[in-house]
């Protein structure tokens, strides 16, 4: 990953095909040591997460596509956004996950 990605303030965490987390930026690993975990490369990212979101995963990986959606959670809003990535070579490397803080309210333009 770009060392610009690192330092970047959303959390940016990277997982192969199988699942296995291959990158984890600094706001990504803060978010993680919260909930106790903190550097958690090689570790499988469905361990994290419940079956709505396993079967999401899943569906990316074998389907392509991303998925958006927001959350509150510990009194701030954040709009996580998944989505697969390919290796230099074009072959489908995994999942990427961006996770940010965001307004309870912001403007929404409509440009042409």
């Amino acid at each position: 990953m770009p060392e610009w990605a690192f330092g970047m303030n959303c959390a940016v965490t990277v997982v192969d095909t199988e699942c296995r987390i291959i990158y984890m930026n600094e706001r990504s690993r803060q978010t993680f040591a919260k909930r106790g975990g903190g550097d958690l490369i090689g570790h499988n990212i469905m361990d994290y997460h419940n079956d709505r979101s396993k079967e999401i995963i899943r569906r990316l990986l074998n389907e392509g596509g991303s998925n958006a959606y927001t959350i509150w959670k510990d009194g701030v809003k954040k709009m996580i956004y998944q989505t697969i990535w390919h290796k230099e070579d074009g072959s489908l490397g995994g999942l990427v996950e961006l996770s940010m803080i965001i307004p309870e309210e912001m403007p929404h333009y409509v440009r042409s």
